[in-house]
């Protein structure tokens, strides 16, 4: 059995062949897969921008920009986003800072007629170019994108480092502003000179920091809509057009077995009410429509109670057999779960069983009585806490 070849990380690229290798091959070999960098991708390479000229467009007000300043002492990160102010690049420091600017190709002609370099992509695959200027030190710290993006060295030298591990941790420091990673262990690390492109598909955890100024990169990245941007966009097209009268219909509904319980019967329906709903899995379904339908239509939603009960508050009454009426504006389902049972309620979704979960849909009243499990203590107590149930108190004779 023969192993594939190993594929290098590191090509050099010419006038021809800004990637090193045919469009073909880059996109059948790298594109999406792993990370390139490509030594003289231009050759001779001249910025199409000064730094001045950067500088100018960050004042702009309508343009995209941040200034990032790093306290390497203190380890602090300080973000200002534009338009920025002649003051504000007068403050800053003499190391350890950069500026983005965004959409740099939609204000300068030059820097767009770098994207013809780039059109053996589709053109609506193509974001913005984004430009970074950087004295030494300035970088905005490691961290991952989720597009593709390719890093074009401008002016002056940077240091890039990347970790191609597929399990890279991916967690984020808390104390920072900017999404940096919290782990960052690089197994590759190089330093670009003007005319070196360094290739980078989604999720490579990088960090480039200015070595030798000034530092100019030039970032071509591209559009990569999240699944839930795709769904909820597509989902307010086909909402905007699909006609009032198409609705939710049950025509060959059945007595209900039990009160509440969202059944297979009514999932199969919403696969056919819904134009991609067949796509989901059951439980994606259910969960989503649980939610939604008791939510649906409701003027008004239960208020928590001022001051919260605990657990022993709650079972001193219910074991003197107090009642649990459910609030006017509670409205409750349940589903089968792989283990009992989901319980809906006003938009949420509780765990439980499927006999309290039948209970407290079939009737407004609830008396728990004693020894209720712990489970279930919990469950009501949450219920109550959220204002879905009142405590009603037994009458003294």
């Amino acid at each position: 059995m023969t192993k594939s070849p190993v594929l290098p990380i590191e090509v050099r690229g010419s006038a021809k062949q800004p990637l090193g290798m045919s469009p073909a091959q880059f996109l059948r070999d790298y594109w999406q897969k792993r990370p390139l960098l490509i030594r003289q991708a231009f050759p001779d390479f001249v910025s199409p921008i000064e730094p001045n000229d950067l500088a100018g467009l960050a004042m702009e007000d309508t343009a995209l920009s941040r200034l990032i300043i790093h306290d390497e002492t203190r380890d602090r990160w300080k973000v200002k986003t534009g338009p920025l102010t002649e003051k504000d690049f007068a403050s800053t420091p003499n190391k350890n800072w950069t500026l983005l600017v965004q959409d740099v190709d939609k204000w300068d002609a030059d820097v767009a007629a770098l994207l013809e370099d780039f059109n053996f992509l589709p053109s609506w695959r193509l974001d913005d170019i984004m430009i970074s200027y950087a004295e030494p030190g300035g970088g905005v710290g490691p961290h991952v994108d989720q597009y593709d993006v390719f890093l074009l060295q401008g002016l002056g030298q940077r240091h890039w480092a990347i970790d191609t591990n597929p399990d890279a941790p991916t967690g984020f420091r808390p104390d920072v502003e900017l999404k940096q990673l919290q782990v960052f262990e690089p197994d590759h690390e190089w330093m670009l000179e003007p005319g070196d492109m360094l290739y980078l598909p989604p999720g490579v955890p990088h960090d480039g920091i200015a070595f030798a100024g000034p530092c100019l990169t030039i970032s071509v990245g591209m559009r990569a809509p999240s699944q839930a941007e795709l769904t909820g966009d597509l989902a307010d097209y086909l909402a905007e057009r699909l006609p009032d009268e198409l609705r939710y219909a049950d025509p060959d509904l059945t007595p209900a077995k039990s009160a509440g319980e969202i059944d297979r019967a009514a999932l199969a329906r919403l696969k056919q009410a819904l134009p991609f709903a067949a796509a989901l899995d059951e439980a994606t379904l259910t969960d989503w429509f649980g939610r939604f339908i008791t939510r649906y239509r409701s003027a008004q939603m239960p208020v928590p109670p001022e001051k919260e009960l605990s657990e022993a508050a709650l079972r001193k009454p219910l074991d003197a057999g107090a009642a649990l009426l459910r609030h006017p504006w509670a409205r409750m389902a349940w589903a089968r779960a792989k283990r009992g049972a989901t319980l809906f309620v006003n938009g949420h979704a509780y765990p439980t069983s499927v006999d309290l979960a039948e209970r407290l849909c079939a009737a407004r009243e609830l008396v728990p009585g004693k020894s209720l499990p712990d489970a279930e203590l919990a469950l009501l107590l949450a219920l109550v806490n959220d204002g879905h149930l009142i405590v009603h108190k037994p009458r003294r004779r």
